[in-house]
């Protein structure tokens, strides 16, 4: 005997009326095998207002989790695709949207069932969980185009000439087992539970079709309750981010652009990809207990900026912009040339910008052997940043950026990239449709 579950939500027991307001909603959608799922979606209405302030909308112009003010956690994955029909990457999609929907709401990746000889629609980790503002942010890698010279889904022509290899950066020492990707998932959310949850359901639907190839979870982003995030190093990281158009005028430092400006990809690409982003995610290594050991002085001068304040040397306010000119009275630049601030300004770039979206990572210890002296060989923490970074053109933002900043900057006797990736995020999903559907179209 099956039948649908009444209590398919994580958000507690539904009342009758709700989940005949859901069911209103249904809408079917094709999977692998001709089958069909449906997904019943409670409005954010169905709960209270409490509830309605933990949903993040998955529906947009944009993809959430791109200028979404950041969760506290992220779980973010690569996947392989296994399968060499382009009918069954559109069906995964279909069910990835589907799952997606039901999870951003709060509910389980698919209607529960009560027969028990077949396997569970959701894992259930996270029933009782709120949503907790997930969102879920897709990428498109170079492999979905073209993989081993092979045009294997007919989408070669359609590959973005802004979705680049990344060259290889000085003291780059790639692993690769956090490299590369046919596909991404980026899962934010304020509870690490829910936005591990997520990525695994979308794993489990992906059988057949997909693998995972890498993940690394992310925590530690404070931006939502008011504050720039600090990073391991314990530097506010990203002050100097682009902001919406739209409070730009109430908000924006006087060196800070727009997303409109540096995020969105408009009509220099495809049309499929127009309101979409370029995604660039670095895994990197920091020597923390290096850096420990070091004066606090020594460490805002490779920052070039005060470690508790935030503010650029030479100035008071975290805001304050940054006077790469200012000498000290023996002549001396203020805020030193090798600085990780003066590397990375727009002044210092021709004006190029991205924005970043970083979290802290911790998978305990390992064995390493320091890049810088003393050369320390041993047990060290294998903790430091998943820097996730978005705009418009990697060409002209990340790489830009970064090129001068691996020969130059004082921080990479500290840090060291050792995985990587580069994917197109494309446009937001409107109702009716289903992820990346007009590349397909």
């Amino acid at each position: 005997m099956s039948g649908r579950c009444p209590f398919a939500t994580r958000r507690g027991f539904l009342t009758a009326a709700g989940s005949l307001v859901a069911a209103a909603g249904t809408t079917a959608l094709a999977v692998p095998g001709g089958a069909t799922a449906r997904a019943a979606v409670l409005p954010p209405e169905a709960g209270g207002p409490s509830e309605r302030r933990q949903i993040e909308p998955f529906w947009g112009e944009h993809q959430g989790g791109i200028a979404t003010p950041p969760q506290t956690h992220t779980y973010f994955a690569a996947f392989d695709l296994t399968t060499d029909k382009a009918s069954d990457v559109v069906a995964m999609l279909r069910l990835w949207t589907e799952a997606s929907v039901r999870m951003a709401a709060g509910e389980t990746a698919e209607p529960l069932s009560k027969d028990l000889v077949k396997p569970a629609a959701d894992s259930g980790e996270a029933l009782g969980l709120s949503p907790a503002r997930l969102t879920l942010t897709f990428g498109l890698g170079a492999g979905l185009f073209t993989k081993d010279g092979k045009d294997r889904y007919g989408l070669a022509k359609r590959r973005p000439q802004a979705l680049v290899d990344l060259p290889r950066f000085n003291g780059d020492q790639m692993i690769a087992t956090y490299t590369g990707g046919d596909l991404s998932v980026q899962a934010c959310a304020d509870d690490p539970q829910v936005a591990f949850h997520a990525v695994r359901q979308l794993a489990r639907l992906a059988y057949g079709h997909a693998q995972i190839r890498w993940t690394q979870a992310g925590f530690g982003s404070n931006q939502a309750a008011g504050g720039t995030p600090r990073n391991l190093m314990g530097f506010k990281d990203g002050t100097i981010n682009p902001v919406p158009e739209a409070a730009s005028k109430q908000t924006k430092g006087p060196h800070q652009a727009s997303l409109e400006e540096v995020v969105w990809a408009g009509t220099e690409g495809p049309a499929w990809m127009r309101g979409g982003s370029y995604l660039v995610v670095r895994r990197i290594r920091m020597a923390l207990e290096h850096w420990d050991r070091m004066e606090v002085g020594f460490q805002e001068q490779v920052f070039g900026r005060q470690k508790y304040s935030g503010a650029p040397l030479g100035r008071t306010h975290e805001l304050d912009p940054l006077d790469l000119a200012a000498t000290d009275k023996d002549g001396n630049p203020v805020i030193p040339d090798s600085a990780h601030v003066r590397l990375g300004a727009a002044e210092s770039n021709g004006g190029a910008q991205i924005l970043r979206r970083g979290y802290s990572y911790n998978d305990g210890v390992s064995f390493t052997a320091e890049r810088w002296p003393p050369w320390h060989q041993g047990m060290e923490y294998d903790a430091g940043l998943l820097f996730l970074c978005y705009q418009r053109d990697p060409r002209a933002g990340f790489i830009k950026i970064y090129e001068n900043m691996s020969k130059l900057d004082m921080l990479n006797q500290f840090v060291t990239h050792n995985g990587s990736g580069v994917f197109a995020c494309p446009k937001g999903v409107a109702r009716g449709e289903f992820i990346a559907e007009p590349l397909f179209a």
